[in-house]
């Protein structure tokens, strides 16, 4: 589908801060090199450059439209357009780092397998996923999607956790790695405007549901689904709107 960079970016700060969590606890020193996979806009690939000035890095991501913004940035970077579910680089990497983008691939076991396979001795996978598809923000979505007249379209488009739980993970990993770091951080985001959590999930989980509805039944499920997220996320008397957001962390060391 199409992302839209512009929609994305407008709760940039907030879509960051995991990132540098992510990054801040990193254990490596001097990696030679580095893969982002799903680099979107490459504003978090900017940061791995700073963080190794000296390290080749690649940016990976399968939007077209994100990668001619992350273009853009004249910062010594690589790019390269591939779809992450096809990923098979010639070459291992000393730093494997996805931040917000493996949710949106299915079948995490076989998937964590082949990331492992591709980090060298020595190396780390760094993982960050969004984990709040309980939330209202996402359960709405699903519920409306799953009901009519829209779920002939959509049904086949629904992933209620796509994210497995945490102890999942460290059985995955824990066979290969030669240490993890696991946890979950849940982020009180602080949003302005009007009905900002439609605005977030518009520029994420919301995007690909409305890509697959004709414009009359996108409209129109667009407008429900705004009525039902400002519901359950109503503003403020200080005109803020409090949005809770779980995010699962993971640092595997090989």
């Amino acid at each position: 589908m199409s992302w839209d960079p512009q929609q994305y970016g407008r709760f940039a700060g907030q879509r960051l801060r995991p990132a540098l969590d992510l990054i801040a606890r990193i254990p490596i020193e001097n990696p030679q090199t580095v893969v982002d996979l799903g680099c979107g806009t490459g504003n978090v690939t900017r940061i791995l450059r700073e963080r190794w000035p000296r390290a080749s890095i690649t940016g990976i991501d399968g939007s077209p439209q994100m990668l001619a913004e992350a273009r853009k940035l004249e910062v010594g970077l690589a790019w390269e357009h591939c779809e992450l579910a096809a990923w098979t680089p010639p070459a291992k990497f000393d730093l494997v780092f996805s931040n917000a983008a493996l949710h949106w691939l299915d079948g995490h076991p076989a998937l964590f397998a082949r990331l492992c396979r591709n980090v060298t001795a020595g190396g780390v996978l760094a993982v960050q996923m969004p984990r709040n598809f309980g939330a209202p923000s996402h359960t709405l979505m699903h519920e409306l999607a799953a009901s009519p007249p829209w779920c002939e379209a959509l049904a086949d488009l629904l992933r209620p956790q796509p994210v497995l739980a945490p102890e999942a993970y460290y059985d995955l990993l824990a066979p290969h790695a030669r240490s993890l770091d696991i946890w979950e951080a849940d982020y009180l985001q602080v949003l302005e405007g009007e009905n900002p959590v439609a605005e977030w999930t518009k520029g994420t989980w919301l995007a690909p549901l409305l890509a697959a509805l004709a414009a009359p039944a996108r409209a129109a499920f667009e407008a429900e689904y705004r009525r039902r997220v400002a519901r359950a996320y109503p503003q403020r008397p200080d005109g803020k709107t409090l949005f809770p957001f779980r995010r699962l962390f993971i640092v595997a060391g090989f």
